[in-house]
């Protein structure tokens, strides 16, 4: 059967384009070219945006494009979970716009009909999106408009009569332009990193609700059975198994304060007294809070957690929080009440906002006020001190409605800096995009992770969870080097955080999670071949689902590039690369970040002087317009075909 009649396996099958501006809906296929060479989810995405959204579009214009996409898992039943990436570009940062979430919706979206959907244009009132089987319909939305996450999913719900529904929905945050707002899903699940939710709203467009009655066939049942059970038993069996469903992430902050790497106030505090610790960690919540788990779609660890706070006066139930929200909530900002962290979580949730930017902000202005650049005069009477939480609560929103000292930090660290003109040096970004909850000083892996991020300071691009393990011998036989998987190593950090890129890229491509696909090592190139192989049919060998992962991070380069992102850009508050660690197991240590730089373009084979990917990784990665682009020549794939020999005689 030829490749362009072959029935494609494990995917909808469909990419849905709704024009707010114009009302039309198109749908198109999904082909096996793309399937081949993105796999889906985050792939589908940068693929679609680098052709489509060019560098001269302002994010907040009709011209910017919302997509949400899926992998060729979700809705298979395949245990590691199902989720989706959302993508545009970015008002936060101006570059690369994405955010992965797990949940239920992606699985639901392909029942529905689709793996991917586009959206354009910018409608002329608030309008929702429903899209049940196949049908799509926009929504009159002015009823809901302004409402909380919260109010806007139950309000949905009972409109549509049907608790099934998945809901993507923005909040208030999101409505006042906020640049760190998110899109949230299933209520607390958020896609909040880069401000996709701005753009959402920027197209007045509410929320995205799907539902269908479908369901996704695999090519080959009885390969994936024997894989889905040979990957159930290596969960089950997996050291990290327990913790992981216990306390799902929430566990990392105990262990960050073993080996030194909080973010206590602001960066400055790197361990925290053990009791102190304890009492905010995600131990003390599972042993005090916790009163069930919850799993994504289909997935074997269920390592979310609903919590129940018995407060008589402020009384809740929720979900999670994840170690990024629980960190930023109280080491971050010198707090150490538990419950009022989960209080301060739950309504930057509700509101909307990306709680990691959130959290930067936040104790970004309280070091400020701490060494007497900021005062109650300029804080709307706000007392920034450390641990102040009442002055939290209120700051929240101000930020969400943007009100007084609010709308200072509604746009984020780096242009509240350049509008008081204070505080640069202690500005924790990369890109534009605030730094998550750990110090890279005992991390170097991570650190060097921050630096080359296609999104900004972020650990979910390569998520080098291997070197926590430091175990040198493991170094050697992965990458020639024994200190590259030492946390406080730097030779062989190049290779190290190049080859996770790749794996996080196809594992975000594919729709399942990184927690167990990559940090539990469950999933390598071989065994990735052989379940791409059950489910879409496709035969793929190890290499070629290698260069998937390496084809999507230099075509997010590339993205970039065309945004005037280069070596120069890729680097870390100074912080970091020149104040040395002052106490715990990673004291007297910094970032040796431009030794490690070299050995990643090395790694990478991208031009050690412009941080740009050559002429001929592109070639062989098939990115023949990325090369018109950046170097303006002209080749395509049959050129490229006939002229191998000649090529590498170039050089």
């Amino acid at each position: 059967m030829s490749s362009t009649n072959r029935k494609l396996y494990g995917y909808a099958g469909r990419i849905l384009r709704i024009n707010l501006s114009t009302r039309r809906i198109k749908v198109e296929e999904v082909n096996e070219k793309l399937a081949r060479m993105y796999l889906g989810g985050r792939g589908f995405n940068i693929a679609k945006l680098y052709d489509e959204v060019d560098p001269s579009v302002d994010p907040l214009s009709p011209e910017n494009k919302l997509m949400i996409a899926t992998g060729p898992i979700p809705g298979t039943g395949f245990p590691l979970g199902a989720r989706l990436n959302v993508s545009a570009k970015s008002p936060q940062t101006g570059i690369l716009g994405d955010s992965n979430v797990g949940g239920h919706y992606a699985a639901e979206m392909k029942y529905a009909g689709f793996d991917q959907i586009i959206i354009e244009g910018r409608s002329s009132r608030p309008v929702y999106i429903y899209i049940c089987n196949g049908e799509v319909e926009i929504r009159d939305a002015e009823g809901i408009w302004g409402l909380t996450i919260s109010k806007t999913y139950d309000a949905l719900r009972r409109e549509l009569r049907d608790p099934g529904v998945q809901i993507a929905a923005i909040g208030p945050a999101a409505e006042n332009m906020v640049k760190f707002s998110g899109i949230f899903f299933n209520r607390v699940r958020p896609a909040a990193r880069t401000g996709l939710g701005v753009v959402m709203a920027s197209k007045n467009l509410k929320a995205i609700v799907v539902k269908g009655d479908g369901f996704i066939e695999v090519a080959k049942p009885v390969l994936f059975e024997k894989i889905v059970d040979e990957i159930e038993l290596e969960v089950y069996t997996h050291e990290q198994y327990w913790p992981r469903r216990i306390m799902g992430t929430s566990r990392i902050l105990l262990a960050a304060n073993k080996i030194g790497v909080l973010p206590g106030k602001h960066f400055t505090e790197p361990v925290l007294p053990l009791q102190y610790a304890f009492e905010i960690s995600g131990e003390k919540l599972a042993l005090k809070y916790n009163v069930k788990n919850r799993a994504c779609f289909s997935c074997i660890v269920p390592c979310s957690r609903v919590f129940v706070v018995k407060n008589r006066e402020n009384a809740f139930l929720s979900e999670g929080p994840e170690y990024e929200a629980l960190a930023g909530m109280t080491v971050r900002i010198g707090n150490n009440d538990l419950e009022k962290a989960l209080r301060a979580i739950e309504l930057i949730n509700d509101l909307g906002l990306d709680v990691i930017s959130t959290s930067e902000v936040i104790s970004w202005a309280m070091e400020l006020y701490s060494n007497g650049q900021l005062t109650r005069n300029d804080t709307d009477g706000l007392e920034l001190e450390w641990g102040n939480m009442n002055a939290v609560f209120e700051l929240i929103m101000k930020i969400a409605y943007r009100r007084g000292f609010g709308e200072l930090l509604a746009d984020g660290v780096v242009e509240a800096a350049e509008k008081i003109g204070k505080g640069r040096d202690i500005a924790f970004h990369v890109k534009k995009l605030e730094m998550i909850q750990a110090d890279p000083r005992g991390l170097k892996g991570y650190g060097l992770g921050f630096a080359v991020s296609s999104r900004g300071a972020d650990h979910l691009r390569s998520e080098p969870f291997i070197e926590l393990m430091d175990n040198a011998e493991l170094g050697a036989k992965m990458f020639g080097e024994p200190e590259s998987t030492l946390r406080l190593g730097v030779r062989g950090k190049g290779k190290l955080v190049a080859y996770y890129e790749n794996i996080c890229a196809l594992v975000d491509s594919l729709g399942v999670c990184k927690n167990l696909a990559e940090n539990m090592n469950i999933l390598n190139y071989e065994k990735i071949s052989k379940l791409i192989e059950s489910v879409t049919g496709l035969e793929l060998t190890p290499l070629e689902v290698e260069e998937i992962g390496e084809r999507v991070v230099n075509l997010e380069r590339a993205y970039n590039a065309r945004e005037g992102i280069n070596k120069t850009h890729d680097v870390l508050p100074t912080r970091f690369l020149k104040e040395p660690l002052k106490k715990g197991p990673s004291a007297g240590h910094v970032v040796e970040l431009e030794d490690m730089l070299k050995e990643y373009y090395k790694a990478r084979e991208w031009n050690p002087d412009t941080g740009l990917p050559t002429i001929e990784k592109l070639e062989k990665l098939g990115l023949y317009k990325v090369v018109k682009d950046l170097y303006g020549i002209v080749k395509s794939a049959s050129f490229f075909e006939i002229n191998k020999s000649s090529r590498s005689e170039r050089g």
